[in-house]
């Protein structure tokens, strides 16, 4: 009976290493089967790995392995005193072969105890062949079947490299990819920066478990070294250097054990994703961009207020305390979202960050370059101190536009709203809100930002805006005025628009405008005229404030 201790067994090798077959599919292959092989040691340890074949009667045979051999021998050069057979085996042993295998008939009719026991407390499997067979024979025949079993490994990966790139020339990206990945392996699957922090993340379909979930109570406590059995990738970056590293892909075992064809495929994929990261040119962009998916999938219902703290925490968010939360989002003029499309998203999250540092709240960012949208999510001490925070914040995304170069010099500059603060629930809402008012903001006389809450009309009417009765009703209520202004001087517009504003104070409408009175007077008048209407009537003061408002949005 053998007496080495257990090995847990597995059909793979690890991943860092060369794929094979097991020492106990070598025995059930043909050439060692005719052989009547026995196994003599190490019978528990025949799920290690063969990693090659070697045939050779030399003394130091061992010098010229590399670990993972199954070594064919007659026992030649085994030596005829117990000391040598000792210490031949434990050097293969020490080298890490995969298994001994002595034909018994030339050199030993059985076996010596001193070899059988060496192997035995080294934990060397040890077989002994009753017939003689063809050594090429079984070189081949085990040769052949690890060839085949890269090969149906390569096939795998492959299958899995092709899903990735039909994903991305599809239209997918990152996500994508690694949910195609997470699939494959049965196992959470990771995109991380260089220093660790957290890009994306994606489960298998069947897997309950929440990835995030899993990043942050087993990858985060791990940070420098990944847990055993998992696949940690390098992302290739392009940069100067042929070690240059962009990114890091890490498949977790956290389902099932992870095999090599999961390493080769995790390899394959990494291509893929540095084309992808290439595209965005650096990782803070592509942290930001997952930020903003983040704030959008809650903003839009996609993720429960009850499941954001937890997630918001893996992308570094942790607010103080029970305090509200603060939902803003700015939105750049279409002139500056085409400045830099080759990595200004990347500069401008950096430099608003950087500036936003100085507001001494907790703040997670993200962007959403295609709506060019900077949603945030502040975390406040307390609700009074909104309007403060509000304006260190919306000076500070000003400042980081400027700063990464998307403000173009005398175009408008971006628009900051601001929500309601409140709990999860209210900020998922309050960013949805300040998403289409800042769209809609956009036109009004700049301001450094603007309450959300009173915005509304405006919001409203930019709803409506392809539908024919608002265009109907702005033509009724103001057209007079339009075409007077396209055909004579001065304009009235700016006029009722300033009268309006300061609602229906002469004198401080004259002030803005720099005329005297007599002249408001009779501009006023001839509003009237030319529109049929009473500038006094609450009705038409409201009619005609709608209209106004309503006229940026019609074509």
């Amino acid at each position: 009976m053998d007496s080495t201790s257990p090995e847990s067994p597995s059909p793979y090798s690890s991943p860092s290493s060369p794929s094979g077959i097991t020492v106990q599919r070598a025995l059930e292959l043909p050439g060692l089967r005719s052989g009547l092989p026995e196994v003599i040691a190490g019978g528990d340890r025949l799920q290690r790995t063969v990693r090659w074949v070697h045939a050779g009667e030399v003394p130091n045979i061992a010098s010229l392995l590399k670990g993972g051999e199954l070594l064919l021998t007659t026992g030649f050069g085994l030596g005829t005193r117990p000391a040598e057979q000792r210490a031949f085996v434990r050097k293969l042993a020490e080298r890490g072969i995969a298994a001994l295998v002595i034909e018994l008939g030339q050199r030993f009719a059985r076996l010596p105890a001193a070899l059988v026991e060496t192997a035995r407390a080294a934990g060397l499997p040890l077989v002994q062949l009753h017939r003689e067979v063809p050594f090429v024979t079984v070189t081949e025949e085990i040769h052949t079947e690890i060839v085949n079993g890269h090969y149906a490994l390569l096939q795998r990966a492959e299958e899995v490299h092709r899903r990735c790139t039909n994903a991305l020339l599809g239209g997918g990206g990152v996500p994508q990819v690694l949910r195609i990945l997470a699939e494959f392996s049965g196992n959470p699957v990771f995109l991380e920066t260089v220093d660790g922090q957290l890009l994306y993340a994606a489960g298998a379909e069947a897997d309950i478990t929440d990835p995030l979930q899993v990043w942050e109570g087993m990858r985060g406590t791990h940070k420098d070294e990944p847990p055993g059995g998992a696949v940690l990738v390098d992302v290739p970056g392009g940069g100067p250097g042929a070690g240059s590293v962009r990114a890091r892909l890490v498949i977790l075992p956290v389902s099932s054990a992870l095999a090599p064809v999961h390493r080769i495929a995790a390899e394959r994929a990494a291509g893929s994703l540095a084309v992808v990261l290439m595209q965005a040119r650096q990782e803070e962009e592509l942290a930001a961009r997952g930020r903003g998916d983040f704030l959008t999938d809650l903003a839009e219902g996609r993720i429960a207020p009850d499941d954001a703290p937890a997630q918001a925490r893996v992308l570094g968010f942790r607010p103080a305390g029970q305090g509200p939360l603060l939902p803003v989002v700015m939105r750049l003029p279409e002139t500056s979202m085409s400045l830099s499309p080759g990595g200004g998203w990347a500069v401008l999250a950096r430099a608003v960050s950087e500036e936003l540092a100085s507001v001494g709240v907790p703040v997670l960012l993200g962007v959403r370059p295609v709506e060019g949208r900077v949603p945030l999510l502040l975390g406040l001490r307390s609700e009074p101190e909104r309007t403060a925070v509000a304006d260190r914040v919306a000076a500070a995304l000003r400042a980081g536009v400027e700063r990464a170069g998307m403000q173009r010099a005398g175009a408008r500059p971006p628009v900051v709203v601001v929500g309601g603060a409140g709990g999860w629930a209210a900020a998922a809402a309050g960013l949805r809100h300040a998403a289409e008012t800042a769209t809609a903001a956009q036109g009004l006389d700049d301001r450094p930002w603007f309450d959300a809450r009173r915005l509304d009309i405006d919001l409203l009417l930019w709803r409506l805006r392809e539908h024919p009765d608002l265009a109907a009703f702005v033509e009724r209520a103001i057209g007079p005025l339009q075409d007077h202004d396209k055909r004579s001087k001065p304009p009235l517009l700016p006029t009722l628009q300033t009268y309006l504003a300061h609602a229906g104070r002469k004198a401080e409408t004259a002030r803005e405008l720099h005329l005297n009175r007599q002249t408001l007077y009779n501009r006023l008048a001839r509003i009237g005229e030319l529109l049929g209407t009473d500038l006094d009537d609450p009705q038409t003061v409201l009619a005609l404030s709608l209209a106004l408002r309503a006229r940026r949005h019609v074509p």
